[in-house]
């Protein structure tokens, strides 16, 4: 009978991390993220979908204005100089309104990211929302992360040719329909939607799609993380927001370290150990390729995936969870100050409350 204290590891390493990264950019290295499951992925897929539902579907949506008025929801009219949004008309002079919104919506972007530190990126980003739109076509037709990296790494083959064309073909269409869904709100979308089939529109709505389907597709499904790390300023921006009390994914150290893959053979031979088994999962569900145990990281955009690897683990071990967690730098501190004074055993802890748990509790009742 296998020890339950011993888990088959993950040969998996890091491709970015601040060992790795390079001053101004470096070439892309693959990633294979590994399929998450747990309470933080399934408000992943809750917010997924919510967004993109708005995406896709908003234009569509009928509004009855009247007479010589347009029946669309939500409508930017640039012809007439109008904005549309359900019972809202905004003409230009009234533009105040827009800009107000704007100030706001950026003072809330701030006020959670000094809160929960980055949230925005984890969950509702439209970058980390469309990579795992195309992770999700990927994983379907190609396997998770080990059939993944065995076909890439294997040679070509009509059936690897055959799945990569297959792949990328529904990467394209998803990136056509999010550059069409864009021009639908600038006219009337089943006006505009026969005319672009029958090529009667106009050029410039073949030329936004056209954009957008190639910006789309290049930065979802091949540039992916390197978009987070290079292109968006939001990271470094980011880190002048948090402080002491901002949410961030945390690897507690002090409760996970020494880590070891065989603790009762270290244990027998007088050594401590912590909880970590050094079993890499963390790591694998990683869409950003990094080791949450190296500490707080720029590429680190707190979607939570390794949270929930590590609870599996830690579940089937019969651990508490919480090794990886959402927690403030106030709480990490006081803990490690306990752990170190000998307050509790870094093998079986008496966890102190976190600010983990205003974050967990929120999407718990999706387990």
């Amino acid at each position: 009978m296998r020890d339950k204290t011993q888990l088959t590891g993950l040969e998996t390493e890091t491709v970015n991390s601040a060992k790795t990264r390079k001053p101004l950019y470096a070439a892309r290295q693959k990633i294979f993220p590994k399929r998450a499951s747990g309470n933080f992925r399934r408000f992943k897929w809750l917010v997924m979908t919510i967004t993109l539902g708005i995406y896709y579907l908003a234009a569509w949506l009928p509004w009855a204005r009247g007479p010589f008025a347009p029946d669309q929801a939500v409508l930017l009219d640039l012809a007439n100089r109008r904005f549309y949004f359900f019972f809202i008309e905004i003409w230009p002079q009234e533009f105040f309104y827009v800009a107000g919104l704007l100030v706001m919506a950026g003072v809330g972007l701030f006020l959670i990211t000094s809160t929960v530190g980055r949230a925005w990126c984890g969950y509702a980003c439209p970058q980390t929302v469309w990579v795992d739109l195309f992770l999700v076509v990927e994983r379907a037709i190609e396997g998770d992360r080990n059939a993944r990296m065995k076909l890439d790494a294997g040679p070509w083959t009509a059936r690897k040719l055959m799945l990569r064309v297959f792949k990328h073909t529904i990467w394209l269409v998803i990136g056509a329909a999010t550059g069409g869904a864009w021009i639908f709100y600038f006219a009337d979308a089943p006006t505009l939607l026969g005319e672009l089939f029958t090529g009667t529109a106009a050029p410039v709505a073949y030329i936004t799609v056209a954009v957008l389907t190639a910006t789309t597709y290049t930065f979802g499904g091949l540039m992916r993380e390197q978009v987070c790390t290079y292109m968006c300023p939001w990271p470094r921006i980011q880190a002048t927001m948090l402080d002491e009390s901002s949410l961030t994914v945390t690897y507690n150290d002090w409760r996970g370290e020494p880590r070891s893959r065989h603790a009762k053979k270290v244990q027998a031979a007088g050594q401590s150990v912590g909880d970590c088994v050094d079993c890499n999962a963390c790591v694998a569900v990683c869409p950003m390729g990094i080791d949450i145990r190296d500490g707080q990281q720029l590429e680190c955009i707190t979607c939570a995936l390794c949270i929930d690897a590590c609870d599996g683990v830690m579940d089937k071990l019969g651990k508490e969870r919480g090794l990886i967690a959402y927690a403030t730098l106030s709480d990490y501190n006081a803990n490690m100050t306990l752990a170190t004074a000998g307050g509790f055993s870094s093998i079986n802890p008496s966890l102190v409350r976190t600010a983990d748990g205003l974050f967990s509790d929120k999407v718990a009742h999706f387990h």
